[in-house]
């Protein structure tokens, strides 16, 4: 296997923003009460006419940028999200025809919020079993489009957002990817979900009328489960390597609630000066949410060339994992 290396990152989100005062005219709520329980003071809402697709292609036009190549020298690119612009055809089809990416292949990955973090996966092997050497990974997702505002438990928490990278092999003397450790949870699936739309329960008048064709939560039972999984793995993984916290330059954990993200911090023994927050500027983010929160800790100072970060989410399913690198850029 070859070392693989995180080359170029690039990040997008859609202008207009949605504030906790908007929310208090909207729905039963206060901006007290949205701080008190999340931590999320405003999310970036995505206009009627535009899709993931679009945020996607933003996303990655950057990353190609910053990186200094064209899209037809990637050779897969891989979409992560749970709000695909249809269910067929695929959103990688619409973003690789958008990008101009000839000979180029790709699919849609979904796995709630763990989805950017099991396409990081997914393009580490690809690129280090020889089979690639240029993966784009991006995650991107409209909630918006599937969130309930008359629900207050889940309307304030989510926000419109897309990120990509591309994955290379590393060069002589760097590492980039650690390892990983990842584990799915069927059990929980009930707790956090879209109802209707699939062919477990396909659109109808009925569906639509109670409302199913949005996210429904539990609540307590996400958050009991996201503390527990997301630190628990993490310490996993750091273990089968060697490390300890304190080698950890910066945690970068999926954005779904402050509360979790503390939690999740003081289980790890992880001090908050070296965990990336930026939940309070987007909300959760779904797919796009680890990009997002990888470039404000570059952005901040927080990750240099050389640290090691670890990245970490939990997500519907449940879905779980845990990615340990080297930054490289």
């Amino acid at each position: 296997m070859r070392n693989v290396k995180i080359s170029a990152f690039g990040c997008y989100v859609p202008p207009g923003v949605l504030t906790n005062q908007d929310l208090e005219k909207m729905v039963d709520t206060t901006d007290e009460w949205i701080l008190t329980r999340t931590g999320i003071h405003e999310r970036h809402i995505a206009a009627p006419e535009v899709a993931t697709s679009d945020l996607a292609v933003e996303a990655a036009k950057l990353a190609l940028a910053q990186r200094g190549i064209e899209a037809s020298e990637l050779d897969a690119i891989i979409v992560c999200t749970v709000t695909p612009d249809h269910l067929f055809p695929s959103t990688a089809c619409l973003v690789q025809d958008r990008l101009g990416a000839k000979n180029v292949w790709g699919f849609d990955l979904i796995s709630a919020c763990c989805s950017f973090l099991y396409g990081m996966t997914t393009a580490a092997a690809m690129v280090g079993s020889g089979m690639h050497n240029r993966v784009m990974v991006i995650g991107a997702d409209t909630m918006s489009r599937i969130i309930d505002y008359t629900d207050r438990a889940t309307c304030v928490l989510f926000g419109d957002g897309a990120g990509a990278f591309i994955f290379e092999p590393a060069a002589e003397g760097e590492v980039g990817y650690v390892g990983h450790k990842h584990m799915i949870d069927g059990s929980g699936a009930s707790v956090l979900r879209m109802p209707a739309g699939g062919s477990r329960l396909p659109p109808s008048h009925e569906t639509v009328e109670q409302r199913l064709h949005f996210v429904k939560q539990e609540g307590q039972a996400v958050f009991k489960f996201a503390v527990k999984h997301m630190g628990d793995i993490s310490a996993q993984l750091l273990a089968q390597h060697g490390l300890k916290t304190e080698d950890v330059a910066v945690m970068v954990p999926h954005q779904a609630n402050l509360r979790i993200i503390n939690a999740c911090a003081d289980r790890l023994k992880m001090p908050l000066e070296h965990v990336m927050i930026n939940i309070q500027r987007y909300g959760n983010t779904t797919s796009g949410t680890l990009p997002l929160a990888t470039r404000d800790a570059v952005d901040q100072g927080m990750l240099k060339k050389g640290d090691y970060v670890l990245f970490a989410a939990v997500g519907a399913g449940f879905t779980v994992g845990a990615s340990l690198w080297r930054w490289e850029i």
